[in-house]
């Protein structure tokens, strides 16, 4: 498959400065300027963003991190719960107060409405993953760079179209696979792909799982939810608690907790995805294949049978690539990627760390293994040559900057649509293989299962509408 590059093009803010710049030569200034007019905190040197989704990727990861950011400033925020709206709003501005920031940050219930703000450059999305598609690509449209939790869709059909539509309009874009900006996922593929380890041929990947369980039983829908459109493209039905986010007086219940939506794979399809989508994109980082996908897939899992949350249980996967190797996905394996050669093995984790205090765990320590181990210890504490392969380095180690420092610079970030794409993608069909129990043939350029019209079926997904993709490509 031909990938097309695209050149960011200049933003909003870029062209006032230009003029701004132009508009010096001919014009005499006052003697004096407010330094809140040319000085640091300018308006025309600030990008201002929009957060949409005020849960607990929003509040434990995404906000913190951009609100630290001293190029940015949050001017307003989106939930289809007033009361996360409200808790969201308030912790934005306490955080600017404590840097002596006065904003007064616009609340929204609809995102689309907050599209139309012009002074909104940017929009961070931390929601549902059904709800990471149609938002993404709205913004794309409306002229918005991007910040996008992952996974980054619920289906490959979904996926390309995010990829086309993204680069077509030539938006900066990071997606929240923060591994991409931590020190030890970098060296380790970098090791790899510069022959530390021989010929590489096998990736293996763990996971954790998530419980089955969840309450069924209909209770009314809070008059703070606007419950439809959470549902958005899904099918409509019956409301409880369980199937969205705690609704639970005390903040650290009502954003602390994994929502029963991870755990029902109408809203997530699992960790494949939930987790998936990061240590996927780490095999693939190390692979060199960050711009394709597997050649054939695998797999098989438990299903719960009974109660709301249905996600998968154990299970196991094999995907091979065109270039020999073959990715291993099993949940008893340690949570992480093992790079495997014919000279020895790279092993990275997280190690101890949390994004978020829920994460659940595989169950299996790897005391062992560090966040960045070997075979052999000359493998990982020999420094690179000026002829092995550099990857990108996220400033400070920071995602959030590397995504502000692309929109200022109008560069790529550690991590572009299509390979957030394909890293989704071959998560979206090993959850096909896992759902047929069955080994299925993958062409990855026509993101197309060969001679199989059962599988191709499963590759998009009806849309209620008036919400979904088919309905935002339709205007487009």
């Amino acid at each position: 498959m031909t990938i097309r590059r695209y050149v960011y093009g200049c933003s909003r803010r870029d062209f006032m400065k230009s003029a701004i710049a132009g508009a010096a030569v001919t014009m005499a200034f006052p003697a004096i300027i407010p330094s809140s007019v040319l000085g640091q905190d300018a308006p025309s040197k600030k990008i201002n963003v929009l957060q949409i989704g005020c849960g607990r990727i929003g509040f434990s990861m995404d906000m913190p991190g951009i609100l630290k950011q001293d190029a940015v400033r949050m001017i307003a925020v989106c939930d289809l719960d007033s009361i996360r709206v409200a808790d969201a709003k308030k912790y934005v501005e306490e955080s600017y107060s404590k840097k002596k920031i006065t904003i007064d940050v616009k609340t929204y219930g609809d995102y689309r409405e907050a599209l139309q703000n012009k002074d909104i450059d940017a929009v961070a999305v931390s929601t549902p993953d059904h709800w990471h598609a149609q938002p993404v690509i709205e913004a794309a449209l409306a002229g918005k760079d991007i910040y996008v939790q992952k996974p980054l869709t619920m289906t490959v059909v979904e996926g390309r179209a995010v990829s086309d539509v993204v680069r077509e309009k030539n938006r900066a874009f990071q997606i929240g696979s923060q591994q991409r900006s931590e020190a030890q996922f970098r060296m380790a593929c970098e090791f790899v792909r510069s022959g530390r380890i021989g010929k590489l041929h096998t990736v293996k990947v763990g996971l954790p799982t998530d419980p089955p369980g969840g309450s069924m039983k209909e209770i009314p829908v809070p008059s703070n939810l606007n419950y439809d459109m959470w549902l958005g493209a899904t099918p409509l039905v019956p409301y409880t608690e369980d199937r969205v986010h705690s609704q639970n007086a005390n903040s650290k219940k009502r954003y602390g907790d994994r929502p029963g939506w991870l755990r029902i794979d109408t809203y997530c399809l699992g960790m494949i995805t939930g987790w998936g989508a990061h240590h996927v994109d780490i095999g693939h980082w190390g692979m060199d294949a960050e711009m394709t996908g597997p050649i054939s897939i695998e797999g098989k899992a438990d299903f719960p049978t009974s109660g709301l949350w249905n996600v998968h249980g154990p299970y196991h996967v094999e995907a091979k690539y065109a270039n020999g190797a073959t990715m291993i996905i099993d949940n008893k394996f340690p949570t992480g990627v093992q790079f495997e050669g014919s000279d020895g093995w790279i092993f990275v984790t997280r190690g101890s760390m949390k994004v978020t205090a829920s994460d659940p765990t595989s169950g299996k320590k790897s005391s062992k293994k560090g966040p960045l181990d070997a075979s052999n210890p000359d493998i990982i504490k020999t420094p690179l040559g000026e002829k092995d392969v550099h990857l990108h380095v996220s400033e400070k180690g920071d995602h959030h900057l590397d995504w502000v420092n692309s929109m200022k610079t109008r560069k790529p970030a550690t991590t572009n649509p299509e390979q957030a794409h394909r890293a989704c993608s071959a998560c979206n069909v090993a959850w096909i293989a896992m759902k047929l129990g069955r080994k299925l043939t993958w062409d990855p350029a026509k993101e197309k299962f060969i001679n199989d019209d059962q599988a191709n079926s499963m590759l998009s997904r009806p849309q209620r509408a008036p919400y979904g993709i088919d309905t935002v490509l339709k205007k487009g």
